[in-house]
């Protein structure tokens, strides 16, 4: 509706009732933005207010958020002149100052339960998270929506005041997390992440006891101790750190991480995509890590804080999901976790997290209208929707630290195999690993994108990013390339439907076929790298090339003959 003086004698629709959206924080907005919609779904007669509340140590985003959703926006201290007056005010912040009146308040969660002590705002104690104040509890307006009736237990162990003013309604977030598990080959492809890849997702809520509280630089260690042609890592952070240190301090402090490829999620919408996707989860007692938890995929804690309430769901889970040890090897841990893990090991913490799940937009529509004092519509009750795909990732890296194995008498008939570890070269630093075989090397190789003409300058390969349209545009191409950059030993370039093509500094050409889907070029040239520092020829020879523990491929080597007059 039109938001205003007068705003009446402008408006088109005519409700029968107004409800309020109380917009606090970032985190509570996104959870009413994404529900009501399926509740109020084609129904003329709920008018819709958004109420901005600039109060909260993390608005910052809110009123951007609201804009780009398309909402009508009031300011707070309007409110209390809003003619007609609210028939229901809809929050999922706890902590807002409702105006006087009789209307009730429908208070939804923006996480799950009551499971972490935070700052009061109205003291300098601490107090349960999702509670409202002791005066709305007392004015009996105040209505808590909950998923379980082990959270109103809870509640009511610690606010009596609030008994008869519970709605068990379920979690509709958790609802469609599981709805969107058949489109997970979806979301893994929008965020690229390729088939054989595994997709490692760090959580991490707010404050000094969370996991970037603790260890700010563990994206940055697991980008470097992950191969990244067996990982992407993604990162989910509470939009309560966005908000209260700004994106462009947080993308500054990540930015090595982010040049290595970190797939850091926006912070609303997304998220829960990339939740499907993932193949482990490593958090702390955030509401994300524990939805990854019940929703079926491994986790590893890497914090824990001790501001989390003991009794609850998320401690449940803290009992049995597996530590991640900061000072072991990152990358065995995240192996094993995935290789042991079962579905039933969370099962007693979601029985115990979600009541009845796939019924919770239902059951809060017919909450929803019974305090509205409408009747429900004849329309079939709303059910979780499939999540949307995701926007694309960030640029790729562009930069690798390569580390080749040699081993000799392999036993499929190739006359060695080659093991290509590839790194992020922006995070080289936090990869202390050291390789254990027969003959091993390392260099730095990057594409012909790379920013850094530092990096470019010092790398001993060079790779063209997109293959070329043909042989000759790819002779081209390493020709130009080893020229202009006389510390280059190899230059590789894929061509569009054939081999790679790398090119040596004495002139030689090398073809490289490989068996299976087309090879980035830069894990060939890596055979042939790992056979000139091994005083090998090579051409005319045909290696195993292995990437991590599972994937192995055939890999001629060939001398390219010279071309003649």
């Amino acid at each position: 509706m039109p938001v205003g003086h007068d705003a009446h004698r402008w408006s088109t629709f005519h409700g029968e009732r107004t409800l309020v959206v109380a917009a606090r924080t970032v985190t509570s907005t996104v959870r009413v933005l994404e529900t009501l919609p399926s509740l109020l779904r084609d129904d003329s007669r709920v008018t819709v207010v958004f109420a901005y509340d600039p109060t909260s140590a993390f608005n910052d985003g809110v009123c951007e958020l609201l804009q780009a959703a398309g909402c009508r926006v009031m300011p707070w201290e309007q409110l209390g002149h809003l003619s007609p007056a609210p028939d229901l005010i809809v929050s999922a912040s706890e902590n807002v100052d409702v105006p006087e009146g009789d209307c009730p308040v429908l208070v939804l969660p923006h996480g799950i339960g009551f499971q972490k002590y935070v700052p009061d705002s109205r003291s300098s104690r601490e107090r349960l998270s999702g509670v409202v104040p002791d005066s709305l509890l007392e004015s009996g307006r105040a209505w808590l929506a909950v998923s379980h009736p082990a959270q109103e237990e809870q509640l009511l162990a610690t606010h009596p005041k609030a008994a008869g003013h519970t709605l068990l309604v379920g979690d509709p977030c958790f609802d469609e997390l599981v709805a969107s598990r058949p489109r997970r080959a979806a979301y893994r492809e929008a965020l690229g992440v390729a088939e054989r890849q595994r997709l490692v997702v760090v959580s991490s809520t707010w404050g000094p006891t969370s996991l970037l509280g603790r260890h700010p630089d563990l994206l940055a260690r697991l980008l470097a101790h992950l191969p990244c042609d067996e990982y992407r890592v993604g990162a989910i952070i509470h939009p309560n750190v966005w908000s209260a240190h700004g994106a462009w301090q947080l993308r500054t402090l990540l930015a090595s991480a982010l040049d290595a490829g970190l797939l850091l999620m926006p912070t609303v919408h997304a998220w829960r995509p990339a939740l499907v996707a993932a193949d482990v989860v490593v958090g702390d007692h955030g509401s994300v890590t524990l939805y990854g938890a019940a929703a079926g995929t491994p986790v590893l804690l890497a914090a824990f804080g001790g501001d989390s309430v003991p009794g609850t769901a998320v401690h449940d889970m803290a009992a049995v999901a597996p530590r991640l040890d900061l000072r072991g090897d990152l990358r065995q841990q995240v192996a094993d976790v995935a290789r042991e893990h079962t579905p039933e090991r969370y099962a007693a913490v979601a029985a115990l997290a979600f009541d009845e799940p796939g019924h919770a937009l239902a059951r809060l529509r017919t909450a929803l209208y019974r305090l509205l004092k409408l009747p429900e519509p004849s329309s079939p009750p709303p059910a979780a929707l499939v999540l949307p795909v995701p926007d694309p990732p960030a640029s790729p890296v562009t930069a690798w630290q390569v580390t080749t194995d040699i081993t000799e008498a392999d036993e499929d008939g190739a006359e060695f195999s080659v093991a290509v570890r590839r790194a992020p070269a922006v995070v080289a630093a936090h990869d202390d690993d050291r390789p254990d075989s027969d003959v091993s090397f390392t260099h730095l190789a990057c594409a012909d994108d790379e920013r850094d003409h530092r990096v470019t300058e010092s790398a001993s390969v060079l790779v063209r990013r997109h293959p070329a349209a043909t042989s000759v545009g790819a002779l081209r191409w390493i020709e130009d390339t080893l020229a202009r950059l006389p510390g280059c030993l190899l230059a590789a370039a894929a061509v569009r439907g054939g081999c790679c093509l790398v090119g040596l500094r004495d002139g030689r050409i090398v073809e490289a076929a490989a068996t299976g889907p087309a090879l980035d070029p830069g894990l060939p040239a890596a055979v042939v790298y790992a056979c000139l520092r091994a005083g090998r020829p090579p051409h005319d020879t045909r290696a195993t090339l292995r990437i991590g523990d599972t994937r192995d491929e055939d890999v001629v080597l060939r001398l390219r003959p010279r071309p003649t007059g």
